[in-house]
């Protein structure tokens, strides 16, 4: 793997440290990370999912709305950060891999390192009680 930015690893120790759960991509929407909450929530510790393509993590947990339609990618708070370097939120329903239905709200923020350097995002989600 190579070497990752300072902002990145930096990224990757504050998720670590956080008891919320995190996601973290690099530009291209590739996953480098998430945290122990987040493992609780998408059913799979990290260290057995490892990296993935953007294509694949937007999928394989199977995001719908609230009334149960499939969620393209770019409908995906993360994606849509991804897509215009600016935080997005929105609320979801997820199949994580022990094959439960959870209802998530997530907020996703870009990272920018200096000098404007534009280095990937971290989502930050939680399990949401029903609208």
């Amino acid at each position: 793997m190579a070497a990752q930015p300072l902002e990145i690893i930096l990224g990757r120790q504050f998720g670590d440290s956080l008891g919320m759960p995190v996601f973290l991509v690099d530009p291209m929407g590739n996953l480098l990370f998430y945290n122990e909450p987040a493992e609780g929530i998408l059913g799979l510790r990290f260290g057995e999912t490892g990296s993935m393509k953007v294509e694949e993590w937007a999928t394989v947990f199977k995001p719908t709305d609230i009334d149960g339609k499939p969620l393209p990618p770019e409908g995906l708070p993360l994606v849509q950060t991804l897509a215009t370097q600016k935080p997005a939120h929105g609320s979801f329903y997820i199949n994580n891999l022990k094959g439960e239905r959870v209802f998530i709200t997530v907020t996703a923020f870009p990272i920018v390192g200096r000098p404007d350097r534009y280095l990937g995002a971290m989502a930050m989600f939680w399990k949401s009680p029903l609208v």
